[in-house]
């Protein structure tokens, strides 16, 4: 949500996705439509489904480590990415179709999505996107690429040559170093905690498993992630030895239901970080620091009204424009003060993670930064 994780993170681990569906439906649920609430839910959970996949580009997707040595792509295209045509995006989701986004690598071809020049660091280095020290540009601009993997080269081998294009296209150079770094602990509470294990850990998936029907699937660290549009208009998000999850919006108590049977802490981490950094740069990092080593039952419940907040601001950063809506409208215009004072935003996080016996804490630690020495805003041509 691992080493390899990117701030992808978990590409799957998108609880806030959903909320982005304002850009959609005119301010929903601000007084401009109305909609019956069969209607309204289904366009909810709709929207749902495009943000997880939005969630991918926002963090970025990394893989393992290649092998060291000099390589590099046969031939590749580096573009600006087109701007986002919501409207569209939804209309392919309602279609069946998932929108395109993020790394996307096999044996002949190595594609990346609409992802800016720091997840594309992040992807090429092996780190999370906290851990890169550079200009504060780097998030704004997005690109995308398309390039041709060597023949007989295995997948693995893409960063390094990920980071040689980087290198030649916007004259990267890079060093690394270890700095202190705010973190937020996940850890056991002073009353133990309150997880129910799981019976069964969850298995890997297989690199060549065929897509099921409404499935689609984005490449993590350690192994690929099958995200799936239910039915029902919930998410279940498959990240194999990581757990399954599922989310599911409620109407009636106005917030974003999560729970798994059998997740990883590693892996819960991996989704509260995800869900904090919704807010831009000032999100923290989560990291497991419970001990906890099985796989367990979660339920979490995180307020709309939060989840809003935050993805406005994200949306800002990945260049959409979401309208506020008008005073006294809808949710994430009128917040608590607990979540607006909250140094990381979304106190219903943290008080969900509390009733589960655990807790976050604010705590610095050494990390490993990739500090960027030089880079150009603008790749060179192709």
């Amino acid at each position: 949500m691992s080493g390899g994780v990117t701030a992808y993170y978990s590409a799957a681990n998108s609880l806030q996705g959903w909320v982005l569906l304002s850009t959609l439906e005119r301010r929903y649920n601000c007084g401009e439509l109305v909609y019956g609430k069969e209607t309204s839910i289904k366009k909810l959970n709709v929207f749902l489904s495009l943000f997880v996949a939005i969630a991918v580009l926002a963090a970025g997707v990394s893989f393992g480590q290649a092998a060291p040595g000099k390589l590099a792509f046969e031939v590749a295209s580096v573009r600006p990415s087109a701007p986002l045509d919501m409207a569209k995006l939804a209309a392919q989701i309602q279609a069946g179709k998932m929108p395109r986004f993020g790394a996307h690598v096999d044996a002949s071809r190595a594609e990346y999505d609409y992802m800016s020049l720091k997840d594309l660091i992040a992807n090429a280095y092996d780190v999370k996107a906290y851990q890169i020290t550079g200009p504060s540009w780097l998030g704004s601009d997005h690109f995308d690429i398309v390039a041709k993997m060597p023949d007989g080269a295995p997948k693995d081998d893409a960063p390094k040559m990920l980071q040689a294009l980087l290198e030649e296209r916007f004259k990267l150079t890079v060093h690394r170093d270890t700095q202190e770094h705010p973190v937020l602990a996940l850890v056991v509470g002073k009353g133990g905690p309150k997880l129910t294990e799981s019976t069964a850990a969850p298995e890997p998936i297989a690199e060549d498993a065929p897509l099921k029907p409404g499935e689609f699937k984005v490449d993590g660290p350690d192994g690929p992630i099958r995200v799936t549009r239910n039915g029902d208009g919930s998410m279940t998000m498959n990240m194999g030895a990581k757990g399954i999850i599922t989310q599911k919006i409620d109407m009636q108590t106005q917030t974003v239901h999560m729970e798994s049977s059998s997740v990883t802490m590693t892996g819960f981490a991996d989704q509260l970080t995800s869900l904090l950094q919704m807010g831009g740069g000032g999100g923290q990092q989560v990291v497991d620091m419970t001990e906890l080593k099985g796989n367990y039952q979660v339920e979490v419940d995180v307020s709309l009204a939060e989840l809003m907040a935050m993805v406005r601001e994200k949306a800002r950063e990945l260049g959409m424009n979401l309208p506020a809506g008008p005073a006294g409208g809808g949710a994430g215009d009128n917040l608590p003060a607990s979540a607006a004072t909250d140094p990381s935003g979304g106190s219903s996080v943290f008080k969900s993670v509390e009733k589960l016996g655990l807790k976050l804490d604010q705590r610095k630690t050494k990390v490993e930064q990739v500090v960027i020495d030089s880079v150009e805003k603008t790749p060179t041509e192709n």
